[in-house]
């Protein structure tokens, strides 16, 4: 896109230079928003997830597999 190019094109209907000028403020507006905002790290794993909380160790001793599959009992 060379300089002598538009920024916006307004390709339908007939915008007033207010409507144009609220339009450039809002797309700058968004713009600076963007680029304020910090980067979010990267999530490298699974470990945040909660379903990860629900898991717990298997029961020992005797009646262990009843335990296993019948909580309450």
């Amino acid at each position: 896109m060379s300089s002598s190019e538009p920024f916006v094109r307004i390709v339908r209907g007939d915008a007033t230079p207010e409507e144009t000028a609220a339009l450039v403020a809002v797309l700058a507006a968004r713009a600076a928003a963007q680029d304020a905002r910090p980067e979010r790290p990267a999530i490298t794993g699974n470990w945040r997830n909660p379903a990860h909380r629900l898991r717990v160790g298997l029961p020992h001793g005797p009646g262990a597999w009843r335990r296993a599959f019948f909580p309450g009992r």
